[in-house]
């Protein structure tokens, strides 16, 4: 007999994935852990292994296509970035998976589940959607979700590390050193945003907010060396450094 998963399971999958299961077996997989299971074939673990393929694939064919310049090296270390067990794991409790899960009580430790629990269930998830719904339903699930960490990615473009160029830049300009302040933090433990700044003497230069306290920093290094005229977007989407003379 297939294992069904909790109609009211079922309805808050399709109304977070946006996938109504055609077979509900898959979900109710997908939500098993191998502490919970009737022996690991039962668990979501073959589902997690091939989720975690398809979501490297929907990510890998996004950014060939946003990125036509990036050779392969930087594809490689912003889909990295973004593909992570961590991510996987935030991910999911932003979903809200952790509640959907039929799981051993002692797998829970006093900070909740481990991350890898967490990023296991997350990928199966998407592999269902995969065996379910085809490509589509599961690219339409996970894009959405990791929008504002491809952007932040890709707008660094992990060509250059703008802490890097402002710290060289203010040397250059006889300004200081650079001083990361963080401004405002908003969203739960897990899942945390970011606004920070950038201070040297007695300037203060424009925040930005971004998913870790790393890429705030990287984002608000850089907003610091478009205020002060060095770095500028170019028309094709690249960020452009004019590096300043000595005083």
């Amino acid at each position: 007999m297939a294992l069904m998963p909790d109609p009211a399971i079922l309805e808050e999958m399709a109304a977070v994935t946006g996938h109504r299961f055609r077979d509900p077996s898959l979900a109710a997989i997908a939500l098993v852990h191998s502490s919970a299971a009737d022996g690991r074939l039962n668990s979501n673990e073959r589902l997690e292994f091939l989720g975690d393929s398809v979501l490297g694939f929907i990510v890998c064919t996004h950014l060939f296509a946003e990125r036509p310049d990036f050779l392969e090296g930087e594809l490689t270390k912003v889909k990295s970035n973004i593909v992570s067990g961590r991510v996987c794991a935030e991910l999911a409790a932003e979903c809200g998976m952790e509640s959907w899960m039929r799981i051993d009580k002692g797998v829970r430790g006093p900070q909740g589940l481990p991350e890898s629990l967490l990023a296991g269930v997350f990928e199966a998830v998407v592999g269902a959607l995969y065996l379910d719904g085809g490509l589509e339903a599961a690219r339409a699930f996970v894009l959405p979700r990791l929008a504002l960490r491809i952007d932040s990615a890709l707008r660094l473009g992990h060509q250059q590390n703008f802490k890097q160029v402002l710290q060289q830049c203010l040397a250059q300009l006889e300004m200081g050193a650079p001083q990361y302040m963080v401004l405002d933090e908003q969203g739960p433990d897990h899942a945390k945003c970011f606004e920070i700044c950038v201070l040297t003497g007695a300037r203060r230069f424009a925040g930005a907010w971004g998913p870790s306290k790393k890429q705030s920093e990287q984002l608000a290094a850089l907003a610091a060396l478009k205020e002060l005229g060095i770095a500028a977007d170019t028309p094709e989407g690249e960020i452009h450094i004019t590096w300043p003379t000595k005083r």
